[in-house]
């Protein structure tokens, strides 16, 4: 009897959790967010069948669960399985993909993104490895910078996301922030993403803006109709540009002069 018992405890345990290792093993973890003003984050988690599994999702390789997609409510922290079981299909969790939103004025089009993200897998070597204090945090860190262009006839002034893995000690480099955990590692811990947004803003592309004492003039190239508008040695005609909220401006980011001339 006690025999039996114990075969169905661990059946149990199989179908409720599929990998839990103890009675009590937490199977979450939190992600926390640490992001600048005006951010905001959506976030996939990405399962696959359990090493050994020859099972498929909906005929699908791998198993979605979203947080913060547009139709959802908003969470400011997202609570994470480390395993799931769908379609009968046993499942632990593989990759951890954010999407990090800055907003540059109103309206749902004034905004960019880029992704951070974190690999999950059963065993890692020790190098990979991410790390946690002794009261089960984890960090990871990254920097976001803004570019700037101009679109269309009216040259109205948009900008560009992108993100940076960086160091604890503020060492920004050249992918994505990123790091990686074991399933073990991160049963009932807590990950946080700590974002950084660089004080510096640079043009988009090459030879269309022209740095000045003020910030930034904005090429006129052969005229208005030009979408390209690179400088090609000139750089004595400017153009004025447009902001979202339609301001006219001469000058980014001090929008600090003005002309008659406007697109």
């Amino acid at each position: 009897m006690n025999g039996a018992f114990r075969l169905l405890a661990l059946g149990s345990c199989l179908a409720l959790s599929v990998g839990c290792s103890a009675v009590g093993t937490p199977n979450t973890f939190t992600f926390v967010p640490d992001l600048p003003p005006n951010f905001r984050y959506e976030l996939k988690a990405i399962y696959l069948p359990i090493e050994g599994e020859t099972c498929r999702v909906a005929g699908k390789p791998d198993f979605w669960v979203s947080f913060n997609k547009p139709n959802m409510e908003y969470v400011s922290t997202a609570e994470i399985e480390l395993y799931k079981t769908a379609s009968g299909c046993p499942l632990s969790l593989n990759e951890v993909e954010i999407k990090i939103i800055g907003v540059f004025g109103s309206g749902r089009s004034n905004s960019s993104y880029d992704y951070a993200s974190f690999a999950v897998r059963p065993e890692l070597l020790e190098r990979h490895m991410g790390t946690f204090s002794d009261d089960g945090k984890g960090e990871f860190f990254g920097e976001c910078m803004w570019s700037f262009r101009t679109v269309g006839p009216k040259r109205y002034l948009i900008k560009l996301l992108t993100c940076k893995k960086m160091d604890a000690q503020g060492n920004v480099g050249r992918s994505r922030p990123f790091t990686a955990y074991t399933l073990t590692q991160l049963s009932g811990k807590t990950i946080k993403l700590r974002i950084r947004l660089s004080e510096q803003e640079k043009p988009a592309f090459g030879d269309t803006w022209v740095k000045v004492p003020d910030g930034w003039k904005r090429c006129m190239g052969k005229g208005f109709e030009d979408q390209d508008a690179f400088c090609f040695g000139n750089y004595k005609d400017f153009s004025t540009f447009r902001m979202v909220d339609e301001r006219v401006c001469t000058i980014y980011p001090g929008c600090t002069e003005n002309k008659d001339a406007s697109p």
